[in-house]
């Protein structure tokens, strides 16, 4: 364990690959954000959809997971979840919270702070009709973020609920759906040599981005 450590304390990563212009960058964040995406998906990035989404307690204690972006568009981006789940929760409860995309192989970073809300249940049923029966079926036997007695009880659950839909007959779970992040603020982080890294950011003032250089 103690070699462990000092490995760690070791590791450094001296960025190279890119550099962070204000005279470069889109004047709205949503087009620098679908910019750098498209670049992470042509790089083929693994996971490129794959952002680190944190909430905020009733108590204060905030909580962070990785979930999936599955649609985007003018400043709002999109996700699903049981309404059930502690993240859900939090969001009905508070509904200020960020998503972070992270993708090393370009060295960078996409910070996104914002609103949520609930979905509608047009576009909620509208996605769900689309994934495959397998995922259907395990929206329905997850009861997210409960405890479970053992994976048995999971897994029996699934077969009985194999039984009562078809691919043809399942609908989506009103304790199911999506929410929407409605952008008020970006970071948009460039790796440099040195830690000396590019960051701007978006601030959304009067319905007007204001964009501005942070230091490192």
């Amino acid at each position: 364990m103690e070699d462990l450590r000092k490995q760690i304390i070791k590791l450094r990563e001296d960025f190279t690959k890119g550099v962070l212009n204000e005279e470069e960058i889109y004047k709205n964040p949503a087009s620098q954000f679908e910019f750098w995406l498209q670049q992470a998906v042509d790089a083929k990035v693994s996971e490129v959809q794959a952002m680190d989404l944190a909430t905020v307690s009733a108590e204060g204690k905030p909580t962070s997971r990785i979930v999936y972006l599955r649609e985007f568009k003018d400043n709002g981006y999109w996700f699903y979840t049981n309404y059930n789940s502690k993240k859900a929760k939090q969001l009905l409860n508070n509904p200020n919270a960020s998503i972070t995309f992270f993708w090393p192989d370009l060295e960078r970073q996409i910070r996104i702070e914002g609103i949520v809300e609930k979905g509608s249940n047009d576009m909620s049923d509208d996605y769900f009709n689309n994934r495959p029966y397998d995922s259907k079926i395990g929206a329905w036997a997850s009861n997210q973020s409960h405890f479970l007695t053992s994976r048995q009880e999971l897994d029996e659950k699934l077969e009985e609920l194999k039984k009562q839909f078809t691919p043809e007959t399942i609908v989506r779970p009103d304790f199911w759906g999506g929410f929407k992040l409605n952008a008020n603020y970006y970071e948009f982080w460039q790796g440099r040599k040195n830690r000396l890294h590019d960051r701007i950011c978006y601030t959304l003032e009067n319905n007007n981005w204001k964009i501005n250089r942070l230091a490192p």
